[in-house]
């Protein structure tokens, strides 16, 4: 990016980085360490900048050279200018993507499930990688995604949210548990159990850890070692109505909807 001096000249950005690197490090021989360029180039490019402003930058005396108050406001903002230009780059080729391929992440799993399903008609791009929930709106606004799915409603004067769907958690029971007879349980009814859970579950293992508090949790990272440990254990384990974990082994499990307001969760498309 390029900013009119008070010349007339178009001020360069090696120049001005070269006076936020002097303002950070202090000194001539620090800055052109962090640069990888000689002392005397950068020498050059502070005169240079000052002739294309027209302004005093440095104040300069016998083995040392510091800014002045006019030089420390060009400093300050010529940062303000390398970061929008750094930002500008960013979302411009983030929303070129976008035009291509429809970029897609989610807050949690249970969405991306669905989505998958519509990559054989769409030419869509999953990141599997979960969005915190804090950074969804500066991601969307900023071009990295075409869409998120989150749990909670986004507007604002760019952003809005659209209903999708609602995910219900479901325990899988060993089908000679006494609870595997009951057409649903409560969080409280799986007190002292222990799991078998995928470990990359978004928001649901926050929603499990707080409401069976002194259940067990072993966490596993890949689903086929899931499948693996829960093909010879009985060891119950966590599903949704769109994520039907069903290991490929005799049907010795038995899924039970939770009746808790917690175990069900609303979707939303911004």
């Amino acid at each position: 990016m390029y900013t009119k001096g008070g010349g007339g000249d178009m001020i360069e950005n090696y120049l001005l980085a070269e006076l936020v690197a002097f303002s950070e490090n202090k000194t001539l021989a620090k800055t052109a360490a962090q640069l990888r360029v000689t002392q005397p180039t950068v020498t050059r490019g502070m005169q240079k900048l000052e002739s294309e402003l027209n302004v005093k930058l440095f104040d300069r005396q016998p083995n040392k050279i510091t800014l002045t108050k006019t030089g420390k406001l060009a400093a300050r903002k010529a940062k303000e200018l390398l970061t929008a230009n750094r930002e500008f780059v960013t979302q411009i080729q983030n929303f070129a993507l976008t035009q291509r391929t429809i970029m897609v992440r989610s807050t949690a799993l249970g969405p991306l499930v669905v989505t998958n399903q519509l990559t054989k008609y769409f030419d869509l791009k999953i990141d599997h990688n979960f969005v915190q929930p804090q950074d969804v709106l500066k991601g969307l606004e900023s071009n990295q995604y075409t869409f998120c799915f989150t749990s909670h409603e986004i507007q604002t004067d760019q952003v809005e949210s659209l209903y999708v769907g609602t995910e219900h958690l479901y325990v899988n029971l060993d089908r000679f548990m006494f609870l595997a007879s009951k057409q649903a349980v409560s969080f409280k009814e799986l007190q002292g159990l222990s799991f078998i859970v995928l470990n990359d579950i978004g928001p649901w293992k926050q929603i499990i850890q707080n409401h069976i508090p002194n259940a067990k949790f072993l966490y596993q990272a890949e689903q086929d070692a899931l499948t693996e440990i829960t093909r010879y254990s009985n060891f119950p384990y966590f599903s949704t109505n769109v994520t039907v974990h069903e290991p490929q082994h005799k049907n010795d499990r038995v899924p039970i909807p939770i009746t808790d307001a917690a175990a069900t969760m609303s979707f939303y498309v911004s």
